[in-house]
């Protein structure tokens, strides 16, 4: 399946539903957390200041652009960083990155009134900076481009409570750019590609008047890895075999009009990366702006 073909299916299906008269079902919520303590330089303990902030966006857009076709982006966007000051010195350090998530999800369905309906999917994941070459950093990168086709289901559909799961087969191109070992300025780019079947089930719900709850989990099973072949007769030789799950979780709690508790988790696990699942959780309370 070619990416530059899935991209510009998706453009045209974008701009048909702009120009339709059809209303978008729309949420977007924007967001921003921070935290800061101070000392004086006399201060005596070890203690040192720091800054830590959180910025997000979250849109889920939805419009049913014909009678038989629906279309859904599901868009999630987090930076934050960490600023520390020296226990001795007291000078500011450079940031650290806390969270870095570009996520965006569209999915188009063919609502035929059956019992299943026929999908497409295109799924970009990066993130905004990859700082981990001292000498320079890279902006977006690396990156995930995913490609998918099956059946969806709506569970459920009432007001703006939805489940709707999706079953298929995905193909995944990873796109990282590395540094040259002699050049640390200069980077090549890298590409792995893979293919089977993943699982993708959305979830929106209204669990009280003020909280709400958004989920993701995505399972992925790989039939073919095209490096599969550099790890041969390594103990890591079938570990790309084994099934990728992704579990994302936000629940949002509205405290008054313009300030939300918020709780972030993920859990990830990838045989490949780790042996371990490994978990990621951001919670705080901040300043959250919604469109609807």
């Amino acid at each position: 399946m070619n990416s530059k073909f899935v991209v510009i299916v998706i453009a045209l299906l974008v701009f048909a539903s702009i120009v339709n008269a059809e209303p978008w079902k729309k949420t977007i919520d924007l967001g921003f957390t921070i935290t800061q303590n101070s000392y004086s330089d006399n201060w005596v303990g070890g203690e040192a200041g720091n800054i830590a902030w959180i910025s997000l966006a979250n849109g889920i857009f939805e419009k049913q652009v014909s009678p038989k076709f629906n279309y859904r982006n599901n868009t999630n966007l987090q930076f934050g960083q960490t600023h520390s000051q020296d226990k001795e010195t007291k000078d500011w350090k450079k940031p650290i990155k806390s969270t870095d998530k570009i996520d965006i999800d569209n999915l188009g369905r063919f609502t035929l009134n059956a019992f299943v309906d026929p999908y497409v999917a295109f799924r970009l994941q990066s993130q905004f900076l990859d700082g981990s070459n001292t000498a320079k950093d890279k902006l977006l990168d690396p990156i995930l481009l995913t490609e998918s086709a099956g059946i969806a289901k709506s569970l459920l559909n009432r007001d703006k409570n939805q489940i709707i799961t999706r079953l298929g087969f995905s193909f995944r191109e990873n796109l990282d750019r590395v540094f040259d070992e002699s050049d640390s300025t200069k980077a090549k780019l890298q590409t792995n590609t893979d293919g089977g079947l993943e699982s993708v089930t959305d979830i929106t719900y209204k669990l009280t008047k003020n909280t709400n709850y958004v989920g993701k989990l995505t399972l992925f099973k790989a039939l073919f890895f095209s490096k599969a072949d550099d790890f041969k007769g390594k103990p890591d030789e079938n570990y790309w075999k084994a099934v990728d799950a992704n579990w994302e979780s936000t629940i949002a709690t509205a405290i008054s009009k313009y300030i939300t508790l918020n709780l972030y988790t993920q859990l990830l696990y990838d045989k490949q990366v780790s042996l371990k699942g490994r978990f990621k959780e951001n919670f705080g309370l901040g300043f959250t702006y919604k469109l609807q």
